[in-house]
């Protein structure tokens, strides 16, 4: 049981408690009582500013519509009056630049491709909105008239700075192929920079706003011309070079002309001056032949034109291939791509069909020739038709994308060439064969025979063009082999002909040798022309040549030549029968002579002078051109004479066979020499 005290201190305890919570309570009353009162105030306030706000839209809202609306009609009527002002200035176009369209767009053409735009918005406005109004005619009226001075300014501008190319710059152009540093410097400007690019634009405009394409007649029939008229400008310079100097030269490169400009001369293609120096050079050691005809025209009596004519067209095919190569590069920048082609192919046609032409005429030329067995202007169709083929892979990628017609040009002409030359080989080797026997045209002397040297220096021009004649004689071959030939066949076909020829010019020879009546003149005419043809093959290559299908060739000449050398000897037989031992009359030493023994020594005395006088005297009219081989034969029949009278005169010299021992011992032994020493020689 809870003592008293401590539950009265417990019940005060309480009691205080109870008494602070209600104190706590009664302040919470008063704090809501507070609040509710402060919220009371706030929804008050509140409650009046909604109702102000709402009063203040409801004045503002219609304020801003109408505020919208002005603005809107605002922007309208400022639209409306800009349209009006750009309608109103298509109006003005007309005025505005009829000037300037009448006055044309030389030296202004910035200011006058401006014009021309304003005009053509103009037109397409017109069109558009107004079609039947008469500003409408009024400006396309205009419009046309201003293309119209734009084309007139095309042709002008192309006219008067499209300058022929001259055959110096040419001829730098060409050699820059074998100079790569004259290459760098060489450049072509057919229009100035400013022209070019006024040029440029006015192309583009008629193509892009004109709708016009007779600008690209005008511009190929002006460039067309310049290329033409530069090609036919190069000819005429080797014409008058030649005619003046001799040879045509090329300045040296333009941008290296100093004070003083250098010359070099312009290469020459292969032609037959090569053959003919070889000639030269034989006839220096004796080896030509200047006596005896045929009815083969003689080379070495070649016009001097047809080198020029000759070197003249190589130069001028050149030529065509860089002058157009320059020419498509100036035409790509002005004419549209579309039509580039067609352009091009059209510009070159004048040029292209004059070199055909010239082409062709030199292939009748040459087949005229052949009637008449001219054979050296035949020669001027090798080193051109060697060049047209080296150059027809330039000319194809010239030629790519242009008609097949224009195309198949070159191939055609080179068809051309190898046919009428194939043929003049052949007629070549047949007029060797069938050259006739005339006597009044044979070399009273024996000395190497027209037809020989002729028949020679023709084939030594083969030397310089062995693939462009291995190739002509290849193109007439019938066998499928020949489409594909390789430059082995060539050459053996090749080697095959000369080979023909020289078998032609051998039987023709030996058929000829025969008008001789004296078969010693046959044997020396006979040994002279072997010679001359064997040491010709020799010095000029040849030989190499013939010895792909006939090794044995050279062997054979020195046979013959060695048979006819031996032919010769024969003919002094009559002279050393006389007195040779086996014809000589046996007696004994110290007893003396029978009348008819000393007659049979005095008619070997007698004939041997008399034969030795009249082979002497017959002799040295006949030739031996060779140095060398007259020498050999000289000291061989000298060796054999002077032995056998030495032994003669040995033997009967001191024998008493006449009183007049002087009339019949008329030569000593060196004096026989000597005379022998004067054979073949005219002058002794």
């Amino acid at each position: 049981m809870i003592p008293p005290q401590e539950a009265s201190a417990r019940r005060r305890e309480i009691e205080d408690k109870l008494k602070q919570e209600e104190e706590t309570l009664s302040f919470i009353r008063d704090s809501l009582e507070k609040s509710d009162q402060l919220t009371k105030n706030m929804v008050s306030i509140l409650s009046s500013f909604e109702s102000r706000l709402m009063k203040l839209e409801n004045s503002i809202i219609p304020v801003h519509k109408q505020t919208e609306n002005l603005q809107r009609l605002q922007e309208n009527v400022e639209k409306t009056l800009s349209c009006l002002d750009h309608v109103i200035s298509y109006y003005h176009v007309a005025s505005d630049t009829e000037k300037i369209i009448r006055e044309g767009p030389t030296g202004r053409l910035e200011e006058y491709l401006g014009s021309m735009a304003k005009i053509q918005k103009a037109v397409e406005y017109f069109q558009d909105n107004s079609p039947d109004s008469p500003e409408l005619n009024k400006v396309k009226l205009l419009f046309e008239r201003g293309k119209d001075a734009l084309e007139s300014e095309f042709r002008s501008l192309m006219s008067r700075h499209s300058k022929v190319v001259s055959p110096v710059l040419i001829l730098d152009l060409i050699s820059g192929d074998d100079d790569l540093e004259a290459q760098e410097d060489v450049t072509l400007e057919h229009l100035p920079e400013s022209v070019l690019q006024d040029v440029i634009r006015i192309s583009r405009w008629l193509v892009e706003y004109g709708r016009n394409q007779d600008f690209m007649n005008v511009y190929y029939q002006i460039r067309s011309s310049q290329l033409d008229r530069s090609i036919k400008g190069l000819k005429e310079h080797f014409h008058k070079s030649s005619s003046s100097s001799g040879v045509p030269y090329s300045p040296a490169i333009p941008n290296k002309r100093k004070d003083t400009p250098t010359k070099k001369p312009v290469k020459r293609p292969g032609t037959i001056r090569k053959a003919q120096n070889l000639l030269k050079q034989y006839s220096q050691h004796g080896l030509d032949g200047k006596k005896g005809g045929s009815n083969l025209i003689p080379l070495e009596g070649r016009d001097d034109m047809l080198d020029v004519e000759t070197d003249a067209y190589i130069h001028c095919v050149s030529a065509f291939v860089k002058l157009a190569q320059s020419e498509y590069q100036l035409l790509a920048d002005i004419i549209p791509e579309h039509h580039q082609k067609k352009t091009f192919d059209s510009l070159i046609q004048d040029a292209l069909d004059g070199l055909m032409l010239e082409g062709e005429n030199i292939v009748s030329a040459a087949r005229k020739a052949i009637v008449r067995h001219d054979f050296s202007t035949v020669l001027t169709v090798f080193p051109i038709l060697r060049h047209l083929k080296q150059t027809k892979p330039e000319f194809d990628q010239v030629l790519q994308g242009t008609a097949a017609s224009t195309k198949n040009k070159l191939p055609g002409l080179i068809t051309s060439m190898e046919t009428i030359g194939a043929k003049a080989l052949e007629d070549f080797a047949d007029n060797i064969k069938n050259d006739p026997d005339k006597e009044y045209n044979m070399p009273k002397d024996g000395t190497v025979h027209e037809l020989t040297s002729n028949a020679i220096l023709f084939l030594q021009q083969l030397l310089d063009f062995q693939e462009t004649a291995g190739a002509m004689l290849a193109s007439q071959e019938t066998s499928s082999s020949a489409t594909s030939y390789s430059s082995e066949f060539s050459k053996r076909l090749l080697s095959t002909y000369i080979c023909k020829v020289l078998g032609n010019l051998q039987l023709n020879l030996l058929s000829k040798s025969k008008v001789y009546e004296d078969p010693a003149l046959s044997a020396i005419f006979l040994h002279n022309n072997y010679n001359y043809i064997l040491k010709s093959l020799e010095k000029s290559e040849l030989i190499q040549l013939v010895a792909v299908t006939q090794k044995t060739a050279e062997r054979s000449y020195r046979e013959h030549i060695e048979q006819q050398i031996q032919t010769y000897q024969r003919s002094w037989l009559k002279v050393t029968d006389y007195i040779a031992e086996k014809n000589l009359p046996v007696f004994q030493p110290g007893v003396k002579l029978r009348d008819k023994e000393r007659q049979i020594i005095k008619e070997r005395f007698k004939g041997f002078n008399d034969g030795l006088e009249e082979l002497c005297k017959i002799q040295k009219a006949w030739a031996i051109p060779d140095t060398e081989q007259r020498d050999r034969i000289r000291q061989a029949q000298k060796t054999i004479v002077k032995e056998t009278y030495g032994a003669f005169l040995q033997k009967f010299g001191s024998v008493p066979f006449t009183k007049n021992p002087e009339k019949y011992i008329k030569y000593g032994v060196e004096q026989v020499g000597d005379m022998i020493d004067r054979l073949f020689d005219t002058s002794a």
